[in-house]
């Protein structure tokens, strides 16, 4: 019998997640805070409630996507929380981004009640929800994984099982180091490539052959030149990424320079009213830094 699932969350990852699972045929209830949101997928069968609780109530899977390490702890525990509205042998699947150590508390303090959770940070942007084609870095223990493995099935193709709880939430924040260093050094290209005078277009059709091509250089680096910050990922999230990263790095002794660089850059883009840009307009705040001047977004 398919699993009942319940789905908290439903932004710009959240929405097209709770969608692939619907079009799955999952028995599926749905939550967000701007009920306007659930609309896409209500019209593929899925039940908006009323609340988080309502929405778990009587699931055997919950899955989460929310922004940030206190929006999970307020939904899992807060007032109307899920946890109180679980049975045991339930299982939380947090896709959410956020502190790994708090991941494991709240694994622990689930687990006392027979709920067990599995930490599964995603990758692959908006397009990657969309099309259930996610990379899943997934924390907790490997049977209940293997448990829901349908329901990750659903919105990802790549599922990987990285350790313990809170383990996935490590994976994830390596991944955004790597991307956000990606990205900084084509933001760096793209800058020099003006400064001299030259076509960043044809520079980055010719480093696209070679080395350098990367996903950023595919992607984040086309709309970069092109000047289009509609948001895919927010600027302000991918600060709150960083900074978990450093955090981490911070805690445990870990030299961290080119994370830290980087993080003080997407602080300074979200100071400058430029939070719910897409992230990749750090590449006009390093041109803006180099004295180049194009129109601002």
């Amino acid at each position: 019998m398919p699993q009942k699932v319940a789905f908290v969350g439903l932004g710009v990852m959240g929405g097209g997640m709770a969608a692939n699972l619907a079009r799955k045929g999952f028995d599926l209830a749905v939550f967000s805070r701007t009920a306007t949101k659930a609309a896409p997928v209500t019209a593929l069968g899925a039940r908006l409630a009323g609340s988080a609780a309502e929405a778990a109530h009587g699931r055997d899977v919950v899955v989460l996507c929310l922004p940030a390490t206190e929006d999970v702890a307020a939904v899992l525990f807060g007032d109307g929380g899920v946890a109180a509205a679980l049975s045991p042998g339930s299982t939380v699947i947090d896709t959410s981004t956020i502190d790994p150590v708090a991941s494991r508390d709240f694994a622990q303090k689930l687990a006392a009640d027979g709920i067990a959770m599995l930490d599964c940070p995603v990758s692959g942007g908006q397009k990657g929800a969309a099309d259930g084609t996610l990379s899943c870095m997934v924390g907790g223990p490997a049977d209940v994984l293997d448990q829901v493995r349908p329901c990750l099935a659903a919105i990802a193709t790549t599922i990987v099982h990285i350790g313990d709880n809170g383990a996935g939430q490590v994976a994830k924040a390596c991944n955004q180091i790597c991307v956000a260093a990606n990205m900084l050094g084509a933001s760096e290209a793209v800058a020099l490539a003006l400064s001299m005078g030259v076509d960043p277009g044809r520079v980055r059709e010719a480093l696209r052959g070679g080395a350098a091509n990367s996903t950023v250089l595919e992607r984040h680096a086309a709309r970069l030149i092109a000047r289009d910050f509609t948001p895919g990922f927010r600027a302000r999230l991918m600060e709150k990424d960083l900074r978990i990263a450093v955090a981490a790095m911070t805690r445990t002794g870990v030299y961290a320079p080119v994370s830290a660089g980087i993080h003080q850059l997407l602080k300074a883009l979200v100071q400058t009213g430029r939070a719910d840009l897409d992230w990749g307009a750090v590449g006009a705040l390093i041109q803006e830094l180099s004295g180049i001047r194009q129109v601002q977004p």
